[in-house]
């Protein structure tokens, strides 16, 4: 995992978009109004309609303010429903091809026990993708097993959690270009917002 200085926090703003890249953001788990205010200032200025091409949402928008939100960064929105959204047309799982991958997602409360990796390979070979997004948890986590990716965003606003009241807000970015995916992974941290990089290949 590489470190990025602050002076790379608006990767978002710097992207170049052409036919053989893909800029997806992976968020969820926001629960507004009930825990939290909103999407942290810091994180909206980095997000730039136009820039992002997908939104693959874990769930538990509650409000339907957010989801009017992300249509505004993009009209590509898939979002799944979390255990306290009231939008009933959200499905429980969707797959979503993007490029050469397959994009699984799933908010995670069906996930027994919670963010289990053994429960969550499970599920990515239900699925049969290639990358499994999931959330619940409000606990960010990317790691690799057997080839494939697994993205947890954690909570885009820092929302306390059945497991902690100390959340660190955070959501994923994913460049996806060719066989290649680099995961741009931000952090709210005492008022900074933090980036790290992983890359991840396709196994053929």
């Amino acid at each position: 995992m590489t470190n990025l200085s602050m002076l790379s926090i608006d990767i978002i703003g710097k992207l170049v978009i052409d036919c053989f890249r893909r800029f997806i953001i992976a968020i969820g788990d926001v629960h507004v109004p009930h825990r939290s205010y909103g999407i942290p200032p810091e994180f909206k200025k980095l997000l730039v309609p136009e820039k992002i091409q997908h939104i693959l949402c874990t769930g538990n928008l509650v409000s339907k303010e957010i989801h009017d939100y992300f249509k505004v960064l993009t009209s590509d929105v898939h979002i799944v429903r979390g255990d306290l959204d009231e939008n009933t047309s959200y499905p429980d799982t969707k797959i979503v091809s993007i490029g050469q991958f397959k994009f699984g997602l799933c908010h995670g409360h069906q996930i027994v026990p919670w963010g289990d990796r053994a429960s969550l390979a499970a599920l990515q070979r239900q699925l049969d993708v290639d990358v499994l997004i999931s959330g619940h948890t409000h606990v960010l986590e990317v790691f690799e097993s057997n080839g494939k990716l697994f993205v947890n965003p954690g909570s885009a606003t820092g929302a306390f959690s059945n497991i902690s009241n100390d959340v660190i807000p955070s959501f994923v970015l994913m460049d996806v270009q060719s066989n290649n995916i680099t995961v741009y992974i931000y952090k709210l941290i005492d008022g900074q917002v933090k980036v790290e990089k992983i890359d991840h290949v396709k196994q053929q």
